[in-house]
């Protein structure tokens, strides 16, 4: 793996910081077939250092900042924060960017059961399942404000279902459907 360390802030990078980083970031070059290049950032503040690590493979950039009182902890957090990236994606990014040549050969052999990993992906945090109500769009908005989303579902006066959100002008959006 090419490395790039850099301390910023007044903050000195030296040899048994550099060799962490190495050591910890061998876990994630074990995952690709390629030799990655790691960009990392070291910023020193009154109370705590921060870490900044930028992965750039193809199509796609992994990256973790982490705050921490110790540089080693928050460097351990770093990694940890790129791993849980990479196992969540991983299943994902072969899937779905399949055509762009060479990003599904990046990975190397499956080191997770594929079972597991779909499992760990398709299953939802949270399930919910409601019963949509004959609203008018003011009662809806209404409704939606109460409950403190940022979208509601329901249906019209003509018993179509619509999808109510808030949209980032701070105005409501609806969505209806035939």
């Amino acid at each position: 793996m090419k490395l790039d360390v850099r301390g910023k802030n007044g903050f000195e990078i030296t040899d048994s910081i550099r060799n962490y980083f190495e050591k910890k970031l061998k876990k994630i070059e074990k995952v690709f077939s390629e030799e990655l290049e790691a960009f990392v950032v070291c910023k020193i503040y009154k109370d705590l250092t921060k870490v900044e690590i930028t992965i750039p493979i193809k199509f796609i950039t992994i990256r973790a900042e982490v705050e921490d009182k110790d540089l080693y902890a928050g460097i351990d957090r770093a990694v940890d924060k790129l791993e849980a990236q990479i196992r969540k994606n991983k299943h994902k990014m072969n899937r779905s960017l399949q055509e762009r040549t060479g990003l599904k050969d990046a990975f190397m052999a499956e080191e997770f059961s594929l079972e597991e990993l779909e499992k760990e992906l398709i299953s939802p945090i949270k399930k919910k399942r409601i019963k949509l109500d004959i609203l008018s769009v003011d009662e809806a908005i209404t409704q939606m404000e109460l409950l403190g989303h940022d979208f509601f579902i329901y249906r019209d006066e003509d018993k179509e279902v619509c999808v109510l959100y808030l949209r980032d002008d701070g105005k409501y959006g609806l969505i209806e459907t035939e």
